[in-house]
């Protein structure tokens, strides 16, 4: 008989990822957005609903977790919380056989990306004792971590992963590596980076975040682990690399009226190489990206 998983948030950019590599390995996947054809039913709607149990609940829903939404649309917060809440109270009264929490790298302590610094280590977030995370969304995934941990002491598995900068060809512009991503198509110069420009991230292929969330599942890994590559690089860096790959070179203007985000943000591979070494590089990943449109959102490139 074929596993089943349900995976929330089916439609977005992490979602459809997980759905289809779940799907290549023979789960029946059950989807859950309301983005997905033919379903008008919300998330938490579901939740409160349905008491079918599943092999592997893969948890990726939340309302718009970019930077701009973020900063200017507080509400979300309230909602995201809800949701999470809802997923977990659900998985406790099912018993689920096992949850795959998608938290962030936002949860990490601001004071430790304000400057170039050492990786961030998944112990750097004390869960007794909270230092400011970046956003409210920063506080939201703290919020789902301490969720998670309740839930295990339920007797429900919960893998908790935090991924980074997570890009890959079909994601939106609503993002670093999408934007950018469309200027370079567009070719548009000057070409537009939000902030100072000088703002580094750790830059992981979604592949990579599908590969070693799952591989993580597998190996029942219950503390959280990061999704990073150990490697920085600026969005001016991001940028002249996706405009140099694209074949051309324009001017590069920085707007300091829009969201700049934290200084540096790099994550620490050292718990995750014990079962998964991210495989794509940023310059293959660039390559894939501007290659994909010819295939399509969803073809080889992606």
């Amino acid at each position: 008989m074929k596993k089943k998983a349900l995976v929330s948030g089916s439609a977005g950019f992490v979602g459809r990822h997980m759905v289809r590599e779940l799907e290549a390995r023979e789960y029946v996947v059950s989807k859950i957005d309301l983005l997905e054809p033919g379903n008008s039913r919300d998330v938490i709607e579901f939740f409160e609903m349905r008491n079918e149990q599943y092999d592997l609940v893969v948890h990726a829903a939340a309302r718009e977790p970019h930077r701009a939404a973020i900063d200017s649309k507080p509400r979300n917060f309230a909602y995201n919380v809800m949701l999470d809440a809802a997923m977990f109270t659900w998985a406790m009264r099912t018993q689920q056989r096992h949850v795959l929490y998608l938290s962030s790298c936002a949860v990490y302590p601001l004071a430790y990306q304000a400057r170039p610094s050492a990786p961030l280590e998944e112990s750097d977030v004390n869960p007794d004792f909270c230092d400011e995370p970046d956003s409210s969304y920063g506080w939201t995934k703290l919020t789902g971590e301490r969720l998670a941990t309740n839930a295990r002491s339920a007797g429900v598995n919960v893998t908790i992963v935090r991924p980074f900068s997570g890009y890959g060809t079909d994601q939106p512009e609503n993002w670093p590596f999408g934007a950018f991503l469309a200027r370079a198509k567009r070719r548009e110069d000057p070409f537009t980076i939000w902030g100072n420009g000088n703002q580094v991230r750790d830059w992981i292929h979604i592949d990579d975040v599908i590969q070693g969330a799952l591989a993580l599942v597998d190996a029942g890994v219950s503390d959280p682990v990061n999704l990073s590559t150990g490697i920085g690089t600026s969005m001016r860096q991001l940028a002249e690399l996706i405009t140099e790959t694209a074949g051309y070179k324009p001017a590069f203007r920085t707007r300091s009226d829009k969201p700049n985000g934290v200084e540096y943000r790099v994550g620490s591979t050292e718990r995750l190489s014990n079962y998964y070494k991210p495989k794509i590089t940023l310059a293959e990943g660039v390559r894939r990206a501007l290659e994909g449109e010819a295939n399509g959102p969803f073809g080889p490139g992606s």
